[in-house]
């Protein structure tokens, strides 16, 4: 039960070129940063005076909620531009998080606005938060990177222990175990994190929202009716306090494959073995819709919606890859799903064109909508971090994901070259052997992956989704699975818990590799 604790730092780059007659406009307009922020110049990246003047008056009004509503804050602080984070850097410095715990700024941080926006634009947010919690106490951290690390641990903790029907809750022990070597090569202190767990344990993180949001009804599906006021409704799993699990849920998308599968459960979150109770095989009614597997355990029937049980069984296939179980041979006609949080499912269907027809929908979906991974996380050096794969759907046209896709092999081809150019010596402890061969095996994962989803890509990419060979022809919607309710509202579904990467990972167990029992 492990999880990608630390996040990558964004960088925020700034862009030349912009007219300085356009700054002095945008600045002579009290309500119009839109300029400054789209279009950053080289003095902003400078923090000319003037800069820091519109920067500070603008942060102030955001404090204030002046012309502002709570869900604009975040957008205007989490921009990817210099004046962005001046705003940034001066909107934290109305709060003094002196003398608080790290839990205690964080919940007084989130009663100021609301938490939305892009999945970058909010970790962007909470890298400031961090910098500012570390000036503040600079004595109780070791770095602006451990204050950071442990604030996206507390976001995803909320989720483990607060969400709905996402299995087994993360124990005190195991958030501690997760957070092992991330703080600069160390570790954290034992009691700091045991106060955290319990804090958050305690007493769900939430964050403000706009008076017109609380009086929206429960069918408008926002995040914020999920996020606690409605806990028993099922429209969605688990809930929206972590910024980076959340999955688009659209009713509306477009449902690609659809049939009768057996499934077994091979491996759970990072290739640890599932206990082998827990390993037969049972037959759903499988619908890829979107980016998500939805695992029903009855067929077609359209006045029954999904129950709570389906929803538990379903799996976001971004970043996932599914190949033949050459491996498996107890029965036929079964393939393997990997996911992006490397649990391992074999999957048995009813023919071998049925085998095959899963095997490249689901790859095709992978390869044309998940979202370019981030970096790896800053933490120890010796401890191999895999990178966070965001559960988004991808912005890119189909030309540029598939340059992003062949920028990423590249990257991972050279790497695996380096990293066996260098194999451990023997007599080194047997911890860094298998860091070395983590390593190894994720980089070999990976380069079959990007591989599958350039060849996909080259191939068609989107007009492959369209080809349903053996189906009827054309993309079926929504109405075609008995519980992808097509009337309901968009809302933001939590996917059994593999829509993050995790930080420590463990290679698929030996029996995988060799033979599937």
């Amino acid at each position: 039960m492990s999880f990608s604790w630390c996040l990558s730092y964004c960088c925020s780059r700034s862009h030349a070129g912009v007219k300085t007659g356009l700054l002095e406009e945008a600045r002579a307009e009290m309500g119009n940063t839109e300029i400054l922020e789209r279009e950053p110049s080289e003095s902003l990246s400078n923090g000319t005076s003037s800069n820091v003047e519109a920067a500070k008056r603008l942060a102030k009004r955001l404090y204030q909620l002046d012309r502002f509503k709570r869900s604009d804050v975040a957008k205007h602080l989490g921009k990817n531009n210099e004046f962005s984070r001046l705003v940034a850097e001066e909107y934290l410095k109305f709060f003094d998080f002196t003398g608080m715990t790290l839990d205690q700024s964080l919940r007084y941080f989130f009663k100021a606005f609301s938490l939305v926006g892009e999945t970058q634009e909010r970790e962007r947010v909470l890298i400031h938060f961090s910098n500012r919690y570390f000036y503040c106490n600079p004595d109780t951290i070791a770095s602006q990177d451990g204050v950071h690390c442990l604030t996206c641990a507390m976001m995803l903790l909320n989720t483990d222990l607060h969400g709905h029907n996402i299995g087994k809750k993360m124990t005190c022990q195991e958030f501690i175990a997760n957070l092992q070597g991330v703080n600069e090569g160390g570790d954290f202190s034992k009691d700091l994190l045991k106060a955290l767990y319990n804090s958050i344990k305690n007493e769900k993180l939430e964050w403000a929202v706009d008076d017109e949001e609380k009086k929206k009804s429960p069918s408008e599906g926002t995040d914020e009716k999920a996020n606690g006021t409605h806990p028993k409704t099922i429209s969605r799993i688990g809930s929206t306090t972590n910024p980076f699990l959340d999955i688009p849920h659209d009713p509306n998308a477009t449902v690609y494959k659809s049939g009768f599968l057996a499934r077994k459960i091979h491996a759970d979150m990072d290739g640890k073995k599932t206990p082998r109770g827990k390993r037969g095989w049972k037959t759903f009614y499988a619908v890829l819709k979107g980016t998500i597997l939805y695992l029903q355990k009855d067929e077609y029937k359209p006045e029954k919606s999904l129950s709570e049980e389906d929803l538990k069984n379903a799996v976001s296939v971004h970043h996932a890859l599914a190949s033949k179980a050459t491996d498996y041979e107890k029965k036929p006609n079964v393939f393997k799903l990997k996911t992006a949080d490397w649990r391992v499912l074999l999957f048995q269907a009813q023919s071998p064109d049925e085998m095959q027809g899963w095997i490249n929908k689901i790859n095709c979906v992978a390869a044309v909508f998940s979202a370019p991974p981030f970096p790896a996380a800053i933490g120890s050096q010796k401890k191999f971090s895999r990178p966070l794969l965001p559960a988004t759907t991808t912005k890119l046209s189909q030309e540029e994901q598939l340059k992003s896709h062949e920028s990423k092999l590249k990257q991972i081809t050279t790497e695996l070259a380096e990293h066996r150019s260098y194999p451990p010596d023997k007599k080194v402890k047997a911890k860094e052997i298998d860091e070395y061969k983590l390593k190894d095996h994720y980089l070999e994962f990976e380069q079959t992956r990007y591989e599958t989803y350039i060849g996909i890509l080259k191939e068609g990419g989107k007009k492959l989704l369209g080809n349903n060979g053996s189906e009827a022809p054309g993309l079926k919607k929504s109405h075609s699975s008995p519980s992808l309710n097509p009337d309901s509202s968009p809302v933001t579904a939590k996917v059994k818990r593999n829509v993050s990467e995790r930080k420590d990972h463990r290679p698929e167990t030996p029996s995988i590799k060799q033979k599937v029992t």
